[in-house]
């Protein structure tokens, strides 16, 4: 394969817009409350909308490669999404997110070495998509040492999502060959949900109740979810390694 559709790119573009929003909502409302009850309230409104599809519905043809590929890279995602709603929390956005949409390196790889090969002017402009990504989210350094230290912490854990979104990239579109997109979708989310019940049992984290905060989790975990639609809407469509490298743009947003 060597060609992107525009209605692939479209789709990736769009994504990452969403992403973007969902990031800078998810980020900001975990400053104010428990990240465990932001992730719980807003993946769990996720999951609901997911099963209220499939009841009505949607196409849910899969195998059992394809549900373990999605239930596992849900997993790797959540961790990823943690982590970065945690750095995003402690951090600077504009250095946070730029960071974490390198992970976009491995759904290219993995594009390239499934038989992958765009062309040379899409090549270039997936390296100024990334360049301009990260040149758009510059910011001054921080003066103060907490700062500093904070930052560095943030970087870490950025660089962690880094490696749990790339994943869960690459993850999604092998999954989304044999299965449908609600079945790779809801795969996924029920793997995130057990897992943030688990977590919420044991450290009960404080549920915030002001209509304002609900909504804007309730916002989060929309654009989320959207954002994964359209992602795995696209991946079937182009090539993973463009599409990749489109959906990550969402830092250029977040910022």
């Amino acid at each position: 394969t060597t060609t992107t559709s525009r209605p692939s790119a479209a789709l990736a573009l769009a994504s990452s817009l969403s992403w973007g929003f969902s990031d800078f909502l998810g980020g900001f409302q975990s400053r104010r409350h428990a990240l465990l009850a932001v992730l719980m309230l807003s993946q769990g409104l996720a999951f609901a909308l997911l099963l209220i599809a499939v009841a009505a519905g949607a196409p849910t043809e899969h195998d059992t490669a394809a549900t373990l590929w999605a239930a596992g890279v849900g997993g790797l995602g959540l961790l990823a999404l943690v982590a970065f709603y945690r750095a995003l929390a402690i951090g600077t956005m504009s250095v946070v997110a730029p960071i974490s949409a390198t992970g976009v390196a491995i759904p290219v790889l993995v594009g390239l070495l499934s038989g992958e090969r765009p062309g040379v002017l899409q090549i270039a402009g997936m390296a100024l998509a990334c360049a301009g990504v990260v040149l758009a989210a510059r910011e001054a350094p921080a003066t103060d040492d907490a700062t500093r230290r904070a930052g560095r912490t943030a970087i870490g854990l950025a660089l962690l999502a880094a490696i749990g979104f790339g994943s869960f990239f690459a993850g999604m579109d092998r999954a989304e060959e044999t299965a449908d997109v609600a079945w790779v979708l809801l795969a996924a989310r029920t793997a995130d949900v057990a897992i943030l019940l688990i977590a919420c049992a044991v450290v009960r984290p404080r549920l915030p109740r002001a209509p304002a905060a609900l909504g804007a989790i309730a916002a989060v975990g929309v654009l989320d979810l959207l954002a994964n639609l359209l992602f795995v809407l696209a991946a079937g469509r182009g090539l993973l390694s463009v599409v990749g490298v489109l959906g990550s743009l969402y830092p250029a947003v977040t910022v």
